[in-house]
């Protein structure tokens, strides 16, 4: 690039500076889809989700690149920082106050919404013809949902009350069954097709248990040490220290970040009586990590995959709709004795799908490369679609 200027002219082009130039046009995009968003009434999140997709769209089409990472590296860390901060948020909905009010609602809105979706998206893609390997790897993979866009979509809502706290609640610990009906999921395939079962189910179980390790070995030292200081800057140092040892121990474990930050949320939210500032200073500095978060997602994706397999991305698509619609049902009709206020519907608030889905559809291509053609376009393609009308079902839910 550099040549393209005069020689007298001192220009860097390195890639920290390039990356320098592209987090600020972001963060001004996010500027223009907050103006637009109160205008048209558009969520922000489906905004800056189609931003990225537009820069991919210049990246992969217009200037013929593939599709790679717009940061050079970058990009992942700054997704994975974004969701370890909704998940320790979400780990404050977790408090035990709380949960004696709304667990029983959130644990069985949780589970149906978990099990019909599994249930329904394998029994019918087996139903249509596809392959045992990819029905049973997308039931799976469907179970997952993106916080990110469920709690930033309740926030933008202003709603308050049973709904919201519900979904905050469903969300925080619907990455936790996920993780576990995946490992178990590709266990069963890999002993069906002859892979190694044993292993992939290790695997889940150090995933699944590590991260409950790692959120206690960071959450009991921190609620019992943060927030002794003033207000201010130093906790907001401690909570953001909370948050980069959570990520960086995650990635190097090899542990689910998102479970992890959880627990350690959690842990906060119910042992650290003192304060509970360390939830606020994260707040404060969280949506502009929500934006890298939507944006490089959106960049991320590749085109060039989205329309194949189409029969198997539409299957899936309504398949998976109407697991979270029956999902809700069930949830309202076993809780209606005890609760009147918990809509039919709210199954539908659960339809975004992000990061965690896409790592497990990588992982699923990666144990069975004979159907990577198959499971990864789908859940490219679907997560498009789920990201852009996920938070307009979550705002129809809550109203």
């Amino acid at each position: 690039m550099s040549e393209l200027f005069p020689h007298w002219l001192s220009i860097d082009t390195t890639n920290a500076t390039i990356n320098m130039m592209l987090l600020g046009v972001i963060l001004s995009a996010s500027i223009f889809a907050a103006a637009i968003a109160r205008r048209t009434n558009i969520p922000r999140i489906s905004i800056l989700m189609m931003v990225g997709i537009g820069i991919a769209f210049i990246q992969q089409v217009w200037l013929g690149a593939p599709a790679d990472d717009l940061l050079k590296g970058l990009s992942t860390p700054l997704i994975q920082l974004a969701l370890v901060m909704v998940a320790f948020l979400l780990g404050n909905e977790l408090e035990f106050g709380q949960l004696r009010q709304t667990g029983r609602l959130i644990l069985v809105t949780s589970l149906s919404v978990v099990l019909m979706s599994d249930l329904l998206v394998g029994a019918g893609l087996l139903m249509l013809g596809f392959p045992i390997v990819v029905a049973v790897s997308l039931a799976a993979i469907s179970v997952a949902t993106d916080p990110a866009a469920v709690s930033e979509s309740v926030r933008d809502s202003g709603r308050t009350g049973l709904v919201p706290r519900v979904l905050l609640g469903v969300v925080a610990i619907d990455d936790a069954w996920g993780i576990v009906l995946f490992g178990v999921s590709m266990s069963i395939l890999g002993w069906m097709v002859g892979a190694e079962g044993q292993l992939a189910l290790w695997h889940a179980m150090w995933e699944l248990g590590g991260a409950i390790l790692l959120g206690f070995a960071v959450g009991l030292p921190a609620a019992m040490l943060t927030g002794r200081l003033k207000p201010g800057e130093p906790t907001q140092i401690e909570a953001i220290a909370i948050i980069l040892l959570l990520t960086g121990l995650s990635s190097f474990l090899g542990v689910s970040a998102l479970l992890a930050s959880m627990v350690a949320g959690g842990l906060v939210a119910n042992c650290s009586h003192h304060h509970t500032r360390s939830f606020q200073e994260i707040e404060l500095i969280e949506w502009p990590f929500l934006v890298f978060f939507f944006v490089l997602s959106g960049a991320s994706i590749d085109l060039y995959k989205v329309d194949d397999a189409l029969m198997l991305t539409l299957a899936y698509i309504v398949l998976r709709l109407a697991g979270r619609l029956v999902g809700g049902l069930l949830a309202a009709v076993l809780t209606r004795p005890g609760h009147e206020g918990l809509p039919h519907n709210i199954g539908l608030a659960l339809t975004p799908q992000a990061g965690v889905a896409i790592g497990m559809a990588l992982l699923a291509a990666e144990r069975f490369p004979q159907y990577r053609d198959s499971i990864l376009p789908v859940v490219v393609a679907s997560t498009i679609l789920f990201e852009l009308i996920g938070p307009l079902l979550v705002r129809r839910v809550l109203r």
